[in-house]
């Protein structure tokens, strides 16, 4: 599914350029959920925009693939259409646009670069109102403009709404559990298991371990300093949230 190698990656440009990512190997097969979890400034959402192909990162070495194709060889649009989604820590406001238009052009704008049809208006509206509904989504809130006036509680559960009307082959949560209730963490957590299958894969990245408790990772990775220093299982989330990073950290020196 994912497969990363020697991944290293700066951002910035000119006299101000900076390394983040130095050498980054990791491998996420297909029908695996795994996580990451480091200090802050280790790299993790840096990448999170590299894979997804965020301007203003730039690539100085190392590969990524998705089922064998060469992500950083296309656009972040072409990136989408091949089935990668990010879930952003902060989703940004688009005034003017309706949710359900954007995501309806989004999807069928996926479904075009694939060759597929367009999703009609009363399947779109029916597999809206289904979504909505597990998430405890207003349907008025889908037709405010994206993100404007939301709580950042209901800004996450619209990225997971999109998420799952999307239906994309690779998952990366951007620290998707960043200010949410507990009820708000179980809603949107019960919305990303729903998208788990044999075909799917996912990355989850965040700094508690209180959502790997509604998420079961297959593996929990540490980043830190841009790279994978150690990996576990679910129990290693644990190991992290009662000990804090720096016995981990101290065992990679």
């Amino acid at each position: 599914m994912l497969k990363i190698e020697n991944l290293s990656a700066t951002v910035g440009e000119g006299e101000g350029v900076k390394t983040i990512l130095h050498g980054l190997t990791l491998s996420v097969p297909t029908g695996e959920v795994h996580a990451i979890m480091g200090p802050n400034g280790a790299g993790k959402s840096t990448l999170s925009y590299v894979l997804t192909g965020r301007e203003g990162y730039t690539v100085t070495g190392g590969t990524a693939t998705l089922n064998g194709l060469d992500l950083l060889s296309l656009d972040p649009e072409a990136r989408a259409a091949k089935g990668i989604f990010l879930s952003f820590q902060y989703p940004v406001e688009i005034p003017g646009v309706p949710v359900m238009t954007f995501v309806r052009t989004a999807m069928n704008a996926q479904r075009k670069a694939r060759g597929e049809a367009e999703i009609s208006a009363p399947d779109f509206i029916r597999k809206s109102r289904e979504i909505a509904k597990v998430l405890s989504l207003d349907p008025e809130m889908l037709k405010r403009p994206v993100n404007v006036g939301f709580s950042g509680g209901e800004k996450k559960r619209l990225e997971i709404y999109q998420m799952m009307m999307l239906e994309p082959r690779f998952m990366v949560l951007d620290e998707t559990d960043s200010g949410l209730d507990i009820d708000a963490l179980r809603t949107v957590a019960e919305g990303v298991n729903a998208l788990r299958a044999p075909d799917r894969g996912m990355l989850v990245i965040t700094h508690y371990q209180r959502l790997l408790d509604y998420i079961k990772p297959d593996k929990v990775h540490v980043l830190a300093k841009g790279r994978i220093i150690k990996t576990g299982g679910p129990e290693l989330a644990h190991r992290l949230e009662a000990e804090g990073y720096d016995g981990v950290l101290a065992e990679a020196v």
